[in-house]
């Protein structure tokens, strides 16, 4: 299929409301400014950028012609430049991304998600990670990749910031993390621009390869993302759902599935794809007005 190329997206046209809340929620927790400065102090960007460069296979046009077109795209979709670095790492059994680095990002992928993953569908996963860059994120995407390690760092010291951190910033962190999965889905379907392939991405995510991937089962997947989508989930004791974000094995897939379905189902995709193609390059630059709040749901702690 042929891909409408973003020109002049803004981040601010599909972030999803949660997201939003939920980092305005972390902002203003006391400490953050503090725990960033500690960030900077102990190099963790250089770190976590060294730790990939010396472990991990740099991909180019040469060595993984396929996987690089792939990536390249995505970037030029989603209007991103400079171009990142992608490396690949080792197999654990499922499908794995991440980004990391600031000042110079660079996006790893698994062997599982080469293998796993047609070139629509890396489009999809690509697309999730871009999404940071996007949305100008790294700074707190990268701190709660790091915050187990940092709040053992900073429990001996006298600042205080290992009590600011167990006082609820760390969790802050972490359901902002959650919440922002959101708006990485929605970048993600925005760089794939199909529905169809966005649903078999989240199923190989759930661990399904290609050969379970049957007519029946991709329908019940739907049929269960939209109920779970559908309740009420105030009711559940915020606690439950802190615990549950801090677990960092748990993909979600449902959830998201949901979350990303009523999005294309209300019409907002596709009103967002054509303003942007019928945009001129000058109103393209300019600020998308913000979609009207939706009901707190799983963003949880914007009354904390």
């Amino acid at each position: 299929m042929t891909r409408k190329i973003l020109t002049g997206l803004s981040s601010e046209a599909y972030e999803h409301p949660f997201d939003r809340k939920a980092l305005a929620s972390l902002q203003k927790m006391p400490g953050v400014s503090l725990l960033l400065k500690k960030v900077n102090e102990y190099g963790i960007d250089r770190l976590l950028r060294l730790q990939s460069l010396g472990s991990e296979i740099r991909i180019s046009p040469r060595n993984f012609p396929e996987l690089h077109q792939a990536f390249v795209e995505t970037c030029q979709i989603l209007d991103v430049a400079p171009l990142p670095e992608l490396y690949l790492f080792r197999g654990t059994g499922h499908i794995e991304t991440y980004i990391v680095g600031v000042e110079k990002p660079l996006v790893g992928i698994n062997l599982d998600a080469m293998e796993w993953l047609d070139a629509n569908e890396l489009l999809y996963v690509f697309g999730h990670e871009i999404a940071r860059i996007k949305s100008q994120h790294m700074i707190y995407h990268q701190m709660a990749i790091v915050m187990p390690t940092l709040k053992n760092l900073l429990s001996s010291t006298t600042l205080g910031v290992g009590g600011l951190v167990a006082g609820g910033m760390e969790l802050g962190l972490y359901n902002w993390r959650m919440m922002a999965r959101f708006t990485a889905d929605r970048a993600a379907m925005l760089a794939c621009q199909d529905i169809d392939v966005a649903t078999t991405t989240l199923m190989k995510l759930a661990g399904l390869p290609d050969e379970y991937l049957t007519t029946a089962v991709i329908e019940d997947f739907l049929i269960q993302a939209r109920e779970f989508a559908s309740n009420n989930l105030d009711s559940v004791d915020k606690v439950t759902k802190i615990l549950s974000y801090t677990e960092s094995e748990l993909s979600w897939v449902i959830m998201r599935a949901g979350e990303l379905l009523k999005w294309v189902d209300s019409g907002e995709y596709d009103n967002l794809i054509q303003q942007i193609n019928l945009k001129t390059p000058e109103e393209a630059e300019g600020k998308e007005e913000k979609t009207p709040e939706e009901k707190e749901g799983w963003n949880f702690l914007t009354s904390w």
